[in-house]
């Protein structure tokens, strides 16, 4: 009784308190809500560019590879055994130089024996041809007779065929490399003996981003570095691919180097450096206005108060600038800042424009 009592007692204190908390928190509510659509509705302080027009020229740094001219890989026709071998390693040839003989000793018997029967052959038909003269013979065993004749000349021919084929020469004069056999060595067509290159030319060979192929056609010039050396070398460009890697979208450019010297050597990482000159005034954008796109490339323009995002088409570009071949137009103010806090709809003010 006394519990219920005291209950009674304490409820009306309970309930005054519980009506104090609610106003409380309601009125905090209510006052919290307009400062925030307030801050909400703040327009966005940005900054702005004015598109004008200038001439740019981009810089790439391509990597490329230093190539022999020309490069051979010499090797026997036929299997055999080398007697006799002019390899020095690392050595300057002539054209038609003799760098290895393979043994022919029995090839050049049979080179004999088919000249003994060659002449044997001939001085019977002699015979028959003054037999003939005289109708002591036919025309048509004359006619063996020379058929005779004509077949160990051929014979004599493939001969001497295979015996050119136990010299190996050097297609062309170049720098030898490395020797990869010995004298007495028995040889087969698949051994390399060694590698001949023609050092006096030397041919570069780098690639450029495919919107860039049309720029690099026959003879225009190139500029490139290599490791070890402060010089910059020039080469002019000889053909290009006829088609763009589909898994590189890059094009390849080969050229050749116009004052190379020793110290150039196959094989070497060249750095090549391309001036990619503007075609003359075009319109152009800082660097980080451009929004890259799963599919192209927007710019956000400012227009009465707020953005237009605009699809764009960009060209060369330097360290601060782009080109913007399509979607603007000259004096447009373009939004430079904020721009991942830019939405469709947003307010926004320009606190500086350049």
């Amino acid at each position: 009784m006394r519990l219920q009592l005291s209950f009674l007692r304490f409820s009306p204190i309970l309930v005054f308190m519980g009506f104090a908390v609610f106003s409380c928190k309601s009125e905090k509510k209510d006052t919290s809500s307009p400062a925030g659509a307030a801050k909400k509705d703040m327009p966005l302080q940005v900054e702005g560019f004015v598109v004008t027009n200038k001439n740019l020229a981009e810089t790439l740094e391509v990597p490329g590879t230093l190539l022999p001219y020309e490069e051979t890989e010499i090797r026997s026709e036929i299997s055999g055994r080398l007697v006799s071998m002019n390899i020095q390693e690392g050595g300057q040839v002539q054209k038609g130089a003799l760098l290895a003989k393979l043994f022919d000793e029995d090839l050049q018997a049979q080179l004999k024996k088919l000249q003994v029967q060659l002449e044997i052959a001939k001085k019977t038909l002699e015979r028959q041809r003054e037999l003939l003269k005289i109708q002591g013979i036919s025309q048509q065993e004359v006619d063996l007779s020379e058929l005779q004749v004509n077949n160990i000349k051929a014979d004599m021919e493939l001969v001497k065929v295979s015996i050119s084929k136990t010299e190996v020469r050097a297609p062309y004069a170049g720098r030898l490399g490395l020797r990869n056999v010995s004298l007495g060595a028995y040889v087969t067509p698949t051994m390399l003996l060694a590698t001949l290159r023609q050092m006096n030319r030397i041919k570069l060979d780098f690639t450029v981003p495919e919107k860039y192929g049309q720029l690099f056609g026959k003879g225009r010039t190139v500029r490139f570095t290599v490791a070890g050396s402060s010089r910059n070398f020039s080469a002019t460009v000889i053909a290009t691919e006829s088609a763009v890697a589909a898994e590189t979208r890059s094009l390849k450019v080969r050229a050749t180097v116009v004052d190379s010297d020793n110290s150039l050597l196959p094989g070497t990482f060249a750095k090549v450096l391309l001036n990619m000159t503007g075609s003359g005034a075009a319109l152009i954008a800082p660097t980080q206005a451009i929004i890259p796109q799963a599919r192209g490339k927007k710019i956000v323009v400012y227009k009465g108060g707020g953005p237009e995002f605009r699809d764009v088409e960009t060209g060369v570009r330097d360290e601060d600038f782009v080109q913007v071949l399509s979607g603007l137009q000259l004096g447009d103010t373009i939004i430079t800042t904020g721009l991942l806090a830019i939405r469709p709809g947003s307010k926004l003010v320009l606190k500086k424009v350049e």
